[in-house]
């Protein structure tokens, strides 16, 4: 079995000031514990080392070293796994656009979701309810 998270969690997790953030600091302690594969996108990735860094977004960004330790400490765990586009994600990226009108912020959920589909990962743990819009994922809202 495989899960993976999206960048919200991430976030939560290193975001003192968030009312869900030890709700997501348990959720990845639990994910870091074993068990199933934890798959992390390059496009979730990515976009932690983006907003937690910045400013304007986090009143108390991190620096990109301690960000970027943050996911090397996720990497380095035996269960987790980062996931790339394999050949054939642009036709795969297509054929879900074929069905929704992708713009927008769409277009990076998108991005994942699709990723997560040319891997077989099913589950997806995100507060963000664009996901449901993908009928082949099963997306759980850690919060909830």
């Amino acid at each position: 079995m495989s899960f993976s998270c999206d960048v919200n969690v991430l976030l939560y997790a290193s975001d003192a000031s968030s009312p869900v953030h030890e709700t997501a600091r348990g959720f990845l302690k639990d994910a870091s514990a074993g068990g199933d594969l934890f798959c992390l996108g390059w496009p979730t990735v990515m976009s932690y080392l983006r907003i937690a860094t910045h400013p304007g977004i986090f009143s108390a960004p991190l620096s990109p070293g301690e960000a970027l330790a943050n996911i090397e400490a996720l990497a380095a765990l035996p269960h987790v796994r980062l996931l790339s586009e394999e050949p054939g994600f642009l036709e795969a990226y297509g054929a879900v656009a074929e069905t929704l009108p992708l713009r927008g912020n769409l277009v990076p959920d998108a991005h994942l979701a699709v990723l997560l589909r040319q891997h077989g990962v099913r589950t997806l743990y995100t507060r963000d309810r664009d996901f449901r819009k993908f009928d082949f994922l099963d997306v759980r809202n850690p919060f909830a």
